[in-house]
């Protein structure tokens, strides 16, 4: 546990030196102070110090707006610990709550709204997405809705009836659902004497049930989803390489300018026996453009990965205008079938690290790129240009 520390004149006179103040916002921990990924913490602030800002951990409940000074968690990278001091107010607080349920707290959403509404600070990206939100925004878009498999809420036995009649094989989805937890997919096998196949994703590997009839797929459904909300989605016969499916994540963030701009896109090869591609389930990463290529040719491979980071730009600005929300990056999943058409499966608000070196130094060098442009347009409204 660390003490709470007052700064020292010569960490005063830094904290008033007219640098830009940037807060991570987390929740706190009666155990480890504060909840989040720990290492992603630690790389955003030796980054963003490095980049010219005072960077810190600040928890809702130390998030005070009327305050000149709050009590954050600063990083000692020489002893590798935290430190709680009295730390500037800052001019960008960046949301990394890595928990939906732990955002959806009364007292946590109302001081993120407060945020939104004060003139002292900027907060971007202020919540998770919900699945079905998105869905609704991009295919009721002309210039979105191509990339949209068929998703209706899953809410009877009658709904899920009529979408296996449409499309076989199908997705499900909790609507509030990271990283492939709780996923699963209906076959529909009409030759087979079980002709209804449901599988589970579990941690790294998928159960297969076989049921006889819808009611009994319905009851094993609804004792999967426990009550939460699912949607269902049109299964999509995914390009594949060596028998395993893969797909694209794209990270998209603004740049300096404050406009939407690719990061880099990645492929995650799905496991042998798991649903999803997502690697702590069983996926692997690999170069888009080597299972692009391999799957369709050197030309179709290329245009593809082309396209599909255009979509990625197209999909994010939608996305952002829809939401009505300052927004500053996301991951979005991209599905490529056999025939080369691009799908878009979901988008998260907070993205997790990217493995690939390449696009995990350059997306924490556009988190500052994004702040200093937020800050100059802080700067121009204060000063009335």
């Amino acid at each position: 546990m660390s003490s709470f520390l007052l700064p020292d004149d010569r960490e005063l006179a830094d904290l008033h030196s007219g640098k830009t103040v940037f807060a991570i916002l987390t929740i706190d921990d009666d155990i480890q102070l504060f909840r989040g990924n720990r290492d992603n913490f630690v790389d955003i602030i030796k980054t963003g110090e490095q980049m010219g800002y005072i960077v810190y951990v600040l928890t809702v409940k130390n998030l005070h707006l009327k305050r000149s000074h709050l009590k954050g968690f600063a990083y000692n990278a020489e002893t590798e610990t935290w430190q709680q001091k009295l730390l500037p107010f800052p001019h960008i607080i960046y949301n990394r709550i890595p928990l939906r349920e732990d955002e959806m707290q009364p007292a946590v959403r109302q001081k993120i709204k407060a945020c939104m509404r004060t003139n002292r600070t900027i907060l971007f990206n202020p919540s998770f997405f919900n699945k079905w939100e998105l869905f609704e925004w991009l295919r009721s878009s002309r210039s979105t809705k191509s990339f949209i498999p068929a998703t209706r809420r899953l809410m009877s036995i009658t709904g899920l009836s009529r979408m296996l009649r449409r499309h076989r094989y199908l997705y499900l989805k909790p609507e509030s659902g990271k990283a492939g937890k709780g996923i699963m997919t209906v076959k529909v096998q009409p030759e087979k004497q079980l002709p209804y196949r449901l599988k589970i994703q579990e941690d790294r590997k998928s159960v297969t049930y076989n049921c006889a009839s819808l009611p009994k797929l319905w009851s094993k459904i609804a004792k999967e989803s426990s009550g939460g909300a699912y949607i269902a989605q049109q299964g999509i016969q995914l390009a594949s390489f060596q028998d395993r499916r893969f797909d694209l994540r794209a990270l998209v963030q603004k740049n300096d300018l404050g406009e939407w701009d690719l990061t880099g896109i990645g492929a995650r090869l799905a496991g042998s026996s798991s649903i999803t591609t997502h690697v702590p389930r069983g996926g692997s990463i690999e170069d888009p453009e080597m299972l692009l290529v391999s799957s369709f040719n050197q030309d179709l491979g290329r245009k593809i990965l082309i396209k599909a980071k255009q979509t990625a730009l197209i999909i994010a600005r939608h996305i952002e205008q829809n939401s009505g929300q300052t927004l500053g990056e996301m991951s979005m999943d991209l599905g490529v079938d056999k025939d080369g058409h691009i799908w878009f499966f979901e988008a998260n608000a907070k993205p997790m690290k990217f493995d690939e070196p390449h696009i995990r130094q350059k997306s924490l060098e556009r988190i500052f790129q994004y702040a200093n442009y937020l800050t100059k347009g802080k700067k121009k409204k204060a000063g009335g240009a």
